[in-house]
């Protein structure tokens, strides 16, 4: 039998490939946008990939199920409450499909989307009973799904407390668990853990959200811990539902005249190099986003207008390519090109460049003494920052900074500030974006380390609205 995870570590997606060796055919499971190591696998396995399973319209990545369809003729399947308009067969629950000797059973279990699947595999020639069961986006290791991606929050919530408690939790302990996604993905909670699989009888035991039997208070943990939604979602289902997507992006090198044209007539300039390299020195009006740390895909789609051109600038042509690649994996499509030979050639022709000073979280305090008049800018989520932030400073979340932030004064040095340093570095770049003028990025760590190293911190109490 075959099986192999694949996954994006980027977007913390992960896709399957099962089938039967000796049978000579195959499937792939939620396939991501980018299919080559799919093909490949397949052909050094001497297998046929026939088949393309959806446990749901996604929302968090472009499915590669059209490229897939196209490249190999394989049918695809999905729940028929996904509605989609391209050719497909869809199935119900309990519907069974034979990959030579192994067995994929449909479980439907709705709550993250309404038609959203999980698939239990049987390795017939072994058991008539699943070994292992693909959960999609319900059940995650240490965590569950987030419920507000596709109908109203609490009746997701809902769906997911009785697809886990009445169609998953029953299976046999023993039986694998293989998740969608692993712990980085907008599409969980914050207990994602990065393992990359669990078993039914573990989770029970020691995922803390299974342990919750009563609905109403699992709802309301769910709704609580909600972080919020990302801006493109909508559009990316529309991706994955609509026609059936089968081509890339062309990505153009452009030289250093032309990204300063694209960027006069309104391109987004996005430099993926890492965040020491951008504040060291950066083309004007650029926007940090390293390309080299988890979530770039995700928070590129934050960052960026769908509609607005972006070109893209890394240490080389290579990152311009792989940058470009994580962008269509978000159903960012509108992409300009990428700065060939990378910054060395914008400096090679001694075009203008900005610079962001730094300055380490230990040395804040003397920073500060140096200069009274310091504003202190928090970009964390808004339950972190209630959790403890710094005396004296103002909460924008990174990516809620499309202008000047409303409670800074534009005149004062600004110091902008994280839990790591890393948000902090792109949101330094909005802020000298929108007209600061006297920004500096607090790194080596952030408000946490701050409170570590002996600092005060304050706490913010809320109450929930009925």
């Amino acid at each position: 039998m075959i099986f192999r995870q694949i996954t994006h570590d980027d977007l913390g997606c992960a896709s399957y490939l099962i089938g039967d060796e000796k049978a000579g055919i195959a499937a792939v499971v939620d396939p991501r946008f980018e299919i080559d190591e799919y093909l490949d696998l397949a052909r050094y396995m001497g297998v046929s990939i026939d088949h393309v399973f959806e446990t749901h319209n996604h929302a968090d990545h472009v499915s590669g199920h059209g490229r897939l369809a196209v490249a190999t003729g394989a049918t695809i399947h999905v729940h028929r409450l996904a509605d989609p308009a391209y050719a497909h067969q869809p199935f119900d629950d309990g519907d069974e499909f034979q990959l030579g000797g192994l067995t994929v059973r449909a479980i439907h279990t709705p709550g993250h989307r309404p038609e959203h699947t999980a698939f239990a595999l049987i390795d017939t020639k072994r058991s008539d009973q699943p070994w292992a069961v693909l959960t999609g986006d319900t059940l995650f290791v240490n965590d569950v799904a987030r419920p507000d991606l596709a109908i109203e929050k609490a009746e997701g919530a809902r769906g997911i407390f009785h697809s886990l408690k009445d169609k998953l939790l029953v299976l046999p302990p023993e039986v694998e668990v293989w998740p969608g996604h692993l712990g980085g993905s907008m599409c969980g909670g914050p207990g994602m853990d990065m393992k990359v699989s669990s078993t039914i009888g573990y989770e029970r035991r020691a995922n803390p959200t299974l342990q919750i039997e009563d609905e109403q208070q699992f709802v309301d943990e769910a709704l609580a811990k909600l972080g919020p939604q990302p801006p493109n979602f909508q559009a990316i289902v529309e991706l994955n539902r609509g026609p059936l997507l089968t081509e890339g992006v062309q990505l153009l090198p452009l030289t250093p005249r032309q990204i300063e044209l694209k960027r006069s007539e309104g391109a987004l300039v996005v430099d993926v190099r890492t965040d020491l390299q951008f504040d060291e020195a950066h083309i004007p009006g650029a926007i940090c986003a390293p390309m080299h740390r988890a979530g770039f895909g995700s928070k590129l789609a934050w960052l960026a207008d769908r509609e607005q051109e972006i070109v893209l600038i890394g240490r080389d042509d290579q990152d311009g390519h792989e940058a470009g690649k994580l962008a269509l994996a978000v159903g960012i499509r509108k992409l300009g090109g990428y700065l060939h030979g990378g910054m060395t050639s914008w400096r090679q022709e001694k075009r203008p460049t900005n610079t962001i000073p730094r300055v380490a979280v230990e040395d804040l305090e003397d920073h500060r003494t140096a200069f009274p008049d310091l504003q202190i800018l928090d970009v964390r989520d808004q339950s972190e920052y209630d959790a403890g932030h710094i005396p004296g400073s103002t909460l924008t979340t990174w990516h809620d900074i499309t202008s000047w932030p409303e409670d800074l004064a534009p005149e004062l040095p600004v110091a902008v500030i994280c839990g790591s340093g890393q948000r902090a570095a792109t949101a330094a770049s909005l802020v000298v974006r929108h007209g600061g003028h006297d920004v500096v990025h607090v790194v080596d760590g952030g408000v946490p380390k701050w409170g570590r190293l002996g600092n005060d911190l304050e706490t913010t109490t809320r109450t929930s609205k009925a």
